[in-house]
């Protein structure tokens, strides 16, 4: 058992630090949190090691008392994570209203004055959303970053209107730089107490723009789940987890 625990580690800390390779080499070294797999993999080697030096010096305490403190403290990770994950997940499978007054399309990163790969896939099915539901009315929530040749506003409505959505549907919002402000400088467009509303946004960031809206008062939302790179999930669901949990501590501390 004591060899098997010995090699899970090894073999878990080596997978992290190739999943961040992976992870980087396809979406970029600034991929937001990826540093959380080096962190990992830094974590399983270095209880792989003590495991080592404890099955090695059997009468040394403080190694074995080491070991099982750094065992309780990933167990206890792995429990929220698992809890967070959940919820996750369940946001991915959304099922939008039909015929919502408005559809907010959360921006996200533009190369130059073209939407990445993860703001493709939103728009994509924001324009499904659209062509499905005539009268739903879209609000293009995204500032404009230093490294962006538009603001994400713009960008959206161009490719909207290069897929055929009339533009008197588009309305923009190119202030926001974060979820937070995204929905909060939207709901100036909108009765977020009266209107039913559709958020549309990667699947696994669902959960926590939903939480988000809620918090800010908006009465009538629902998900609008957008796909993902399949070979990233893991990561994002890890990012994710982190964004609910920080919402959670906010919400604690302001109460």
């Amino acid at each position: 058992m004591r060899h098997c625990l010995q090699t899970g580690c090894l073999v878990l800390g080596i997978l992290c630090f190739l999943y961040y390779i992976g992870i980087t080499a396809y979406a970029g070294i600034r991929t937001s949190l990826s540093w959380l797999w080096i962190l990992g993999g830094l974590y399983f080697l270095l209880l792989w090691r003590l495991q080592v030096r404890a099955a090695a010096n059997p009468r040394a305490a403080v190694l074995r008392y080491a070991v099982r403190g750094m065992f309780a403290l990933l167990i206890a990770g792995l429990v929220v994570l698992l809890l967070l994950g959940s919820r996750i997940v369940a946001g991915m499978h959304e099922q939008p209203e039909a015929d919502l007054d408005y559809v907010i399309v959360l921006g996200a990163q533009v190369r130059g004055k073209r939407p990445s790969r993860a703001l493709r896939r939103r728009l994509e099915r924001a324009a499904e959303y659209a062509r499905e539901n005539p009268d739903t009315v879209l609000i293009l929530s995204g500032g404009q970053g230093p490294d962006e040749g538009i603001s994400e506003a713009e960008c959206m409505r161009r490719y909207l209107t290069e897929q055929g959505i009339e533009e008197k549907r588009l309305l923009l919002e190119d202030k926001s730089t974060t979820t937070r402000e995204n929905l909060r400088f939207s709901a100036k467009l909108l009765d977020k107490e009266e209107d039913r509303v559709g958020i549309v946004t990667n699947n696994f960031h669902i959960c926590r723009a939903l939480m988000v809206a809620r918090r800010q008062g908006y009465r009538h939302i629902s998900g609008i789940p957008a796909s993902a790179v399949p070979g990233m999930q893991l990561h994002n669901i890890l990012r994710e987890a982190c964004g609910l949990l920080a919402e959670h501590v906010r919400a604690a501390l302001k109460d």
